[in-house]
Formats: C-alpha cells, sequence, structure tokens
C-alpha cells in the first residue's frame, strides 16, 4: 500500500454485464439494484446474527441495529476496500457463557460483564489490527498457521456442544422439536437452490416454527407460543441500552476471543482476495482494526462482539457482485429492522428447543469447517507434530480444560487456543502452506451458513 495512497477507493460506475462480468469491489450499481442485493446480503446474515446474541442472553434486536451501524463503519475505516457484513460472534458464546454463568434461557442478568470484557477484546483486536497496518500479515500466518486456524475454528464448536445438547433436553417434546428444527434446516440445506439455501437458518427455522406452533398451540402437545407481546409492542422505537461492567476475571476469560477472531478473519479476508483477485493483504490490517472498533463499539452499548460473515462471502460468490456500497444499503436496512420492537417482539417468541436444534447444526458446521482448513490446505498428519497439535487442543477444548491463574480462570476456549498456538511454536518445523490459498473454485464451495466463528 503506497503512502501516497488516498484512503477510500475510487468508485466508478459498474458499466458491464451482470449476466457475464463480476462487479468488482470498485464499481457500483445503480440505486434500486444495490439496495435489492443490500437487502439479500441482510437476509443472508440475518439467521446467525439472531441466533448468536439468544445464545448469550442478549437482545437480537439491538444487534441486529448495531451491525447495520458496524457494517456501515466497517466500510469508512477500511476505505471500501473490503466487501464485508460485520455480524453477530459466536466465538463469544463459550466466553460469556463462561465469565456470566449464563444457563441458556432468557435474559442475561450478567451481561455487563460480558460486556465489559468484549469491550476489551475488541480493544486488543483492534490493536492488532494497527500493528498489522505498519508490519504487515506475515507473522499472524506464521503464529497461526492452517493446523492451528482449524484447530481454534474446531474448538468452538466442540466446547459449545455440551451446552446446547442440555438446552434440548428439559423434556421429551423439546427434544424432538429439536431434532425436527435439525431435519428441517438440513432439508433446505440439500434440497434447495439458489438463494434458498443461503438463507437455510431463517427458512428451517420457519419451517419448523410453524410445526411448532401446529403441535404445541393448536395440538396440545407442548408449551404453547405466546403471541401478546408482539401485539402490545410498538412499530417503531429503540431497543434497551446496557453499560459494561469491568471485572478482571470476565476480562481474562472473553478478551483471548481477540485471537480466534483474527484467525477466523484472516480466512475471510483471503477468501475475499481470492474471488475478486485483487490483493487485499495491504488492507487486512484495516479490516482487523474496523471490527475490533465495531465489536468495542457495539458492547459498549449492549451489543455482542462482531466478526465478518462467511455466509455474505458466499452470497458474493454465487452473485460475484464484490461492490462494497452493496454493504451500505445492506447495513441500512439492518439498522431500520432494528429500530422495531414489534421485530424484535416475533424474534423473542421463538422457542428454546428450536433455537437448540438450529445450534446443534451451526456448531457443527463451526467444527466441520475447522477440518476443512486442514483438507483445504493439506495438512500432514504424518507428523508427530501435526497430530500432538492437532490432539492436545482439540480434547482440551471438547473437554472445557482451564487452566487458572491466581483468581483467573482462562476458560476452555481461551486455554486450547493458547495450546494450540504456543505447541505449534515449540513442535512445528515444517513449511505450511499459508492461509492465503484460497482460490476462487474452492471458495464457491464454502457454505454461507458455516458461520466460523460468526
Amino acid at each position: 500500500m503506497s503512502q501516497h495512497e488516498p484512503w477510500f477507493t475510487k468508485f466508478k460506475p459498474y458499466r458491464g454485464d451482470l449476466n457475464h462480468q463480476p462487479v468488482q469491489i470498485d464499481e457500483y450499481l445503480p440505486a434500486g439494484k444495490s439496495v435489492v442485493l443490500g437487502m439479500q446480503h441482510a437476509f443472508a446474515m440475518f439467521g446467525a446474527t439472531v441466533l448468536a446474541p439468544m445464545l448469550m442472553g442478549f437482545d437480537p434486536n439491538l444487534t441486529i441495529l448495531i451491525t447495520g451501524f458496524g457494517t456501515i463503519l466497517f466500510f469508512l475505516l477500511t476505505g471500501g476496500r473490503m466487501p464485508s457484513y460485520l455480524g453477530s460472534s459466536f466465538a463469544f458464546i463459550a466466553a460469556v457463557a463462561a465469565a456470566t454463568g449464563y444457563n441458556g434461557v432468557g435474559a442475561n442478568p450478567n451481561i455487563a460483564l460480558a460486556l465489559g470484557g468484549t469491550v476489551v477484546c475488541g480493544l486488543i483486536y483492534a490493536a492488532i489490527g494497527l500493528i498489522v497496518m505498519r508490519t504487515g500479515t506475515a507473522w499472524i500466518e506464521k503464529l497461526m498457521p492452517p493446523i492451528v486456524t482449524g484447530a481454534i475454528v474446531m474448538i468452538i464448536g466442540l466446547n459449545l456442544a455440551p451446552v446446547t445438547i442440555k438446552s434440548v433436553s428439559a423434556n421429551g417434546f423439546d427434544t424432538w422439536m429439536a431434532v425436527l428444527t435439525i431435519l428441517c434446516i438440513s432439508a433446505v440445506a440439500v434440497f434447495t437452490r439458489g438463494m434458498l439455501r443461503r438463507l437455510l437458518l431463517l427458512v428451517g427455522l420457519c419451517l419448523a416454527y410453524l410445526a411448532y406452533f401446529v403441535l404445541a398451540n393448536l395440538m396440545g402437545l407442548g408449551k404453547a407460543i405466546d403471541f401478546a407481546p408482539i401485539a402490545q409492542a410498538a412499530w417503531i422505537g429503540l431497543p434497551t441500552f446496557h453499560q459494561p461492567v469491568f471485572q478482571a476475571n470476565a476480562i481474562l476469560l472473553i478478551a483471548p476471543v481477540a485471537l480466534i477472531l483474527v484467525a477466523e478473519n484472516l480466512g475471510h479476508f483471503k477468501a475475499v482476495s481470492a474471488m475478486t483477485g485483487r490483493n487485499l493483504s495491504p488492507y487486512m490490517g484495516r479490516g482487523f482494526f474496523a471490527d475490533g472498533v465495531c465489536t468495542t463499539l457495539s458492547a459498549s452499548v449492549g451489543g455482542t462482539g462482531m466478526t465478518t460473515y462467511a455466509e455474505n462471502i458466499g452470497v458474493m460468490a454465487v452473485t460475484k457482485v464484490y461492490s462494497t456500497t452493496i454493504f451500505l444499503f445492506a447495513g441500512v436496512f439492518a439498522i431500520l429492522l432494528g429500530l422495531s420492537p414489534k421485530f424484535g417482539a416475533i424474534i423473542h417468541t421463538i422457542p428454546v428447543a428450536l433455537l437448540g436444534g438450529a445450534s446443534i447444526v451451526v456448531f457443527g458446521l463451526i467444527t466441520v469447517a475447522g477440518a476443512k482448513i486442514w483438507i483445504d490446505h493439506r495438512v500432514d498428519f504424518s507428523q508427530n507434530s501435526m497430530l500432538i497439535i492437532a490432539a492436545v487442543s482439540l480434547i482440551m477444548g471438547a473437554g472445557n480444560f482451564s487452566l487458572h491463574i491466581g483468581a483467573f480462570d482462562l476458560g476452555g476456549i481461551g486455554t486450547a487456543t493458547l495450546a494450540a498456538i504456543v505447541l505449534n511454536l515449540l513442535l512445528n518445523r515444517t513449511q505450511q502452506q499459508p492461509v492465503a490459498t484460497v482460490n476462487a473454485s474452492t471458495e464457491k464451495t464454502i457454505h454461507p451458513a458455516t458461520p466460523h466463528s460468526s
């Protein structure tokens, strides 16, 4: 990146044929097409971005609102050079649960502690971004090669599995409804095409919701859905904001998630770079910095930590529209949704059993996405060093092995992530293929509903 290069890319109107030529990062479409494509991106992120805050006891309406503002701010902080939507991150779920003692049902009574830890996490992540802006990404790729990034992603899914299964085991009806939710989401993922498949979480949950209504409200087989809050909610209004509280143990549990976000977004940025044919490495520091700033600002008012979304990378792979201006329209649409309490009331009627079923799918996809990193980069497991790094970190994460430093608790994901990084530095003497080598043909197979930590 030239020191004399302007911060913002120079945008120009798109002159090609949408059926044959991709829309590049620095091109823009007419307002009408931009609005439709922006709404499509907003819907693509919707399922996961709503699910993540609900699993942490946060307000999904507030989160949707903040992701809209965050996506617009990300555009500004990166100079319009990185096409990304910022959604709520799944990487925080286990750390938040450990820091707050949240049981997965209703509002989180200790949300302030989670917010304090997330604010600090965002600041650390932003600081890493500033360092990368000065030094480049080579040191990060050496610190976290594919064996480490794959393990970190898998650890997130495995660590969350026990809590998820427990949440749908309250009674027989809830267990079967969770199974039905899994079947609905799986059917959409396998038997549909195009944009419908991109919205598998949203569509699958809607189908399961309808089935739950018939079985519980009409047939009386389970706890009925209460629609009264929807009728009482206003159409337009502000969500409830919260202030962070800074407590050392909560900070130590949540702050290490910054390393997970770096690993996750490094892969996302490299994938987008390969898809667009543009070298985005000079701007990755901006991306890390912007995501860190947005995470801190989000947590300052009651929102979740944020990350770039694989769902929206998948949409770009299908549409071949990489224009960053599209994400401004997606952000505005999300803001409008977030300003509707009635929309929030609808979300809150989703039964716990359905959320649990969706979580099983999402956390499973996260785990498999980690394995896919190993496959794509041909990690050589004939080497004992690779086996030990993967084996030790995965079992630590799955078993929630947690190191205590005095009164501080690193948490299962934090300990396992640290173990993967340290073991790699001590044992790995091979030159691994860097995370950078994700090609366009491979990226087309990335499942948009595999949110990694998103």
